[in-house]
């Protein structure tokens, strides 16, 4: 078998035309990184094999499952643990406020750079497969902050942020409201909790406390409602996709399976067929 040396940047948006996130994935045998560091916190999740991480005068080896968290400005390196197994990970570049949000304090600092947290590892591994694959910048928006203020609540030494909303269900309707009326081109989340006098994290708090769900997932599924009236009149999903807000096809397709269990070519058949 020959060497794998493989590693693909994903450039995501923070809500439309929001700031940028970088998303990599990366497998590697032999690679070995230079010293250097990020402006950013450098989030990585182990997908397999092992990887060394010289860091902070010391050494962390990473494994299956481990988060490893690496602040702004400090010098790493990156090499194989061993001579057969290479080092595959997934990693984001996250620009230090978006680790803010949530806590108290000001920016977050992780004693441990090696962290143990599944549930988190689940998350942040979903969110960055399915990003990479369609970055799309609500969906973005809506995860990643999350997750992120997550991160820093549960594993640094800040203080969380009160999570009581004052007033969250009628957040959640103007919220709603407006990525309905604006489906195909939605306001940024950051812009929607500024018209709000509030964080973008209390605004998502808000909103899944009330809706059950992210602000994405939510338009997702109303986009998937329109879509099925649209395939009902006899247009092909392909004709649909861009009239609701999605991607393409097969950012249709993804989610209408999610909401409704069929394809939208299979919906549409099936109605056209009791027609």
């Amino acid at each position: 078998m020959g060497i794998r040396e493989q590693a693909t940047w994903t450039r995501a948006r923070l809500g439309g035309g929001g700031p940028p996130l970088d998303l990599l994935t990366a497998r590697f045998d032999q690679h070995r990184y230079a010293p250097h560091a990020h402006e950013e916190f450098t989030i990585g999740v182990c997908v397999g094999g092992s990887e060394v991480i010289d860091y902070r005068g010391g050494h962390i080896r990473t494994g299956p499952g481990t988060i490893v968290v690496l602040d702004p400005g400090e010098t790493h390196t990156g090499a194989p643990a061993t001579a057969t197994d290479g080092y595959a990970y997934r990693a984001l570049y996250a620009d230090p406020a978006l680790l803010c949000d949530g806590i108290l304090g000001g920016l977050p600092h992780f004693r441990e750079p090696l962290l143990d947290d599944p549930e988190l590892v689940a998350a942040l591994c979903a969110t960055h497969t399915e990003l990479s694959a369609c970055p799309d910048p609500l969906e973005a928006e809506s995860r990643l902050p999350w997750l992120l203020t997550a991160l820093a609540r549960r594993h640094s030494t800040a203080r969380p942020a009160p999570d009581t909303i004052p007033g969250a269900a009628s957040i959640a309707r103007t919220v709603r409201d407006r990525l309905a009326d604006e489906l195909l081109a939605p306001p940024s989340l950051a812009g929607l909790a500024a018209d709000l006098g509030m964080s973008r994290y209390q605004l998502l708090r808000a909103f899944r406390t009330e809706m059950g769900l992210p602000p994405y997932a939510w338009l997702a599924q109303y986009r998937v409602t329109r879509a099925r009236g649209l395939l009902e009149t006899g247009l092909r999903p392909a004709e649909v996709a861009p009239l609701v807000g999605f991607a393409d096809q097969a950012h249709l397709t993804r989610w209408f399976r999610r909401v409704l269990g069929v394809t939208p070519a299979a919906y549409r058949n099936s109605v056209q067929d009791a027609a």
